[in-house]
């Protein structure tokens, strides 16, 4: 929510004091009332296509706003006729030919330029064979694929202990949300009805070949068969005691939640999933996952579209830091209520990290506004390092937020893996061979460590007060320069890409107390300087996750640059010419309101497969790198700081704090 925020720009003041001033004054003008920030998180059309199929399969294909979600995926389709993954990507075969039924399911004419330029574009990539494992399982929901040719998910793999190498722990907590609601799909197998003029025989390709698989590949795809023939055989009590085992799973996570793990495929799943058990369209497990789904629309005129979900502690988190490290007063009440607003936000329940640990105290914070059962390293590890910069100097206040900050790092703490780093939500996450199983090929089975996760946990230990002869810094320090490649970049596993590996490899080793001069960081430096644009800027594309050729190339953007420009400090070159062309692309390209325009995509969800858009990026990392940047000593010479916080003139002091 927008308000307005009283600032005095004082005449005199240098550009970069201006510029920070400014940044500060959008950033606070879309703060929460009750102190929180959250940016739009936006996604690829898959969102769309399904939220529409949803629609149809609940009989409210009728209403306005599926027309409307219809007319942002038009909007959304590229000049070829295919749909992407993200703006300015290769065409996705599934995306486009869930678009294309989505569509036709609204009524669109397949014989409108537009549909044909569609179906010739999904022909050419192979058309329905050649979409992966999930997108066929929808269409046999809807009886547009065969349900014998869509790879099994057996149900009885809830059942199989812990202890066994192939169990649904083994696999990514996002792939688990996703596949238990998926295997009772499987299972019993629901038909919705489509009217005949909706279906899309037109899209099978009689001359797809699909690719040679591997010799694990081959072996699960044996076994798949073996599956598909053993579901006809009289194994009723074993299968029955699955699917009830999986009702009550995902049933159990959706308490106190925004639907199942907070984010889109697994709600959707689940609502497809407890009408397969017989779940009414009244049941409230099912309207409390419509109206999850229903939170994350965006409407804007005659369009809606949908968000994957919500990253308010993210951004919050975010914003406090940038804040702060770029002078802004750590007790101002602003940064006090988003503080409060994040004390509120920690997993409470015994999720599935929990699992094997009889004395699991509590754990870290989630990302989402709801989503207890869920916490997550990367962010646990980010709001760590914002609170601890918080000054909450008052009784209770002060008590509450230690104890959060105490008991998070105990959980994040144990959350480390045997090789050194940091994984997202689980540990020991990493079998390579569950990626071959035939419903594998959304490529986010595994959850194994990654050098961006790692580098923040660094970055969250120093903060609190570690340094690297703490032992788990140690053995994270020692991952992470494991993980550097050869010519001097870190894989980013969650941002894209090797800039933002990068950029936090060199932050994090360097604030945990590796010397700037240390070779690893010294060609990581080399390597962020190559990379630099003539415009002075940074920029990767995140087709650099299909060809690594195209490592840190792209056109520059606010948000990388600002990364590079925060590793190259880091690595203590404040004084060279690189950090301050790269300070000068931020000044000279920030709007008058504060804020920097940004259309490229940086964020990562899953890579090669879905790609995240966070529309807060070019507001607090370009304003995090400035503030960085005024502090350095280079910034300190050439008279470039933050005001004092006594001429900023901001929002009241709370009632009842005395004034500072």
């Amino acid at each position: 929510m927008e308000r307005a925020v009283q600032l005095k720009i004082h005449s005199g003041t240098s550009r970069l004091e201006q510029s920070l001033e400014a940044s500060w004054k959008y950033l606070l003008s879309i703060q929460e009332e009750d102190g929180h920030w959250c940016g739009e998180l936006e996604g690829d059309t898959i969102l769309e296509s399904e939220y529409i199929l949803l629609m149809h399969f609940l009989g409210r294909a009728h209403e306005k706003k599926a027309w409307k979600v219809g007319n942002y995926l038009r909007l959304r389709q590229d000049a070829g006729g295919a749909w992407t993954n993200y703006p300015g990507g290769p065409a996705d075969v599934s995306a486009s030919v869930k678009a294309y039924f989505a569509l036709k399911l609204l009524g669109h004419h397949p014989e409108e330029p537009y549909m044909q330029r569609a179906r010739g574009a999904i022909l050419d990539l192979g058309g329905l064979e050649a979409c992966n494992s999930f997108t066929k399982i929808y269409l046999a929901i809807f009886g547009q694929y065969p349900w014998e040719k869509c790879p099994s998910v057996p149900p009885e793999l809830i059942l199989f202990p812990r202890r066994f190498y192939f169990n649904i722990y083994q696999m990514s907590s996002w792939s688990r949300a996703i596949l238990v609601p998926l295997s009772i799909i499987s299972a019993r197998k629901p038909r919705c009805e489509v009217p005949p003029e909706a279906a899309i025989p037109e899209l099978f390709s009689p001359g797809f070949r699909p690719p040679a698989k591997t010799a694990w590949a081959s072996f699960f795809y044996t076994i798949d068969a073996m599956m598909k023939r053993l579901e006809g055989l009289p194994f009723g009590r074993l299968r029955e005691a699955a699917l009830d085992r999986a009702e009550r799973w995902t049933l159990a996570r959706l308490v106190d939640s925004d639907g199942l793990g907070a984010i889109f495929p697994p709600i959707v799943n689940t609502i497809f999933a407890l009408r397969a058990r017989g779940f009414g369209l009244d049941d409230p497990a099912i309207l409390s996952q419509v109206s999850a789904l229903e939170e994350l629309e965006i409407e804007e005129g005659e369009t809606i579209r949908i968000q994957p979900c919500f990253s308010p502690v993210w951004d919050t988190a975010y914003a406090i830091h940038s804040l702060v490290e770029s002078g802004f007063p750590a007790d101002h009440q602003a940064v006090a209520r988003a503080a409060r607003w994040l004390l509120e936000r920690r997993g409470d329940a015994r999720g599935d990290w929990a699992l094997g640990r009889q004395n699991a105290g509590p754990a870290g914070w989630y990302f989402e506004y709801a989503n207890p059962f869920y916490p997550d390293c990367d962010t646990t590890a980010q709001v760590l390092a914002s609170l601890n910069k918080v000054r909450l100097s008052f009784g209770d206040d002060h008590t509450r937020c230690q104890k959060a900050i105490f008991e998070a790092h105990e959980w994040h703490l144990s959350m480390q893996n045997a090789d050194g780093g940091w994984a997202a939500f689980d540990r020991g996450c990493d079998r390579e061979i569950l990626t071959k199983v035939p419903f594998a090929d959304h490529n986010a089975m595994l959850d194994p460590s990654t050098s961006d996760l790692t580098a923040r946990a660094l970055e969250a230990l120093a903060e609190l007060g570690y340094s690297f002869e703490f032992p788990p810094a140690r053995r994270g320090i020692e991952f992470l320069l494991r993980e550097q490649g050869p010519e001097g970049a870190w894989y980013g596993r969650w941002g894209s890409n090797y800039l933002y590996g990068t950029y936090l490899a060199i932050s994090g080793l360097t604030k945990i107390g590796v010397p700037p001069s240390d070779p690893a960081l010294r060609r990581g430096a080399a390597w962020l300087r190559e990379c630099q644009n003539a415009d002075g800027g940074w920029g990767e594309s995140l087709a650099s996750y299909d060809d690594p050729a195209l490592k840190g190339k792209g056109p520059s953007t606010p948000s990388q640059t600002a990364w590079a420009v925060l590793g190259l400090i880091a690595a203590g070159e404040a004084e060279g010419s690189a950090v301050r062309r790269g300070v000068e692309f931020l000044l000279d390209r920030q709007r008058p309101d504060g804020s920097w325009a940004e259309e490229e995509w940086t964020g990562t969800g899953f890579p090669r497969v879905f790609y995240l858009r966070y529309h807060l990026y070019p507001v607090y990392f370009p304003l995090l790198a400035l503030g960085v940047y005024s502090k350095s000593e280079a910034g300190r010479r050439r008279g470039l700081h933050p005001r004092p916080p006594a001429e900023i003139h901001l929002q009241p002091v709370l009632a009842g704090e005395p004034t500072r």
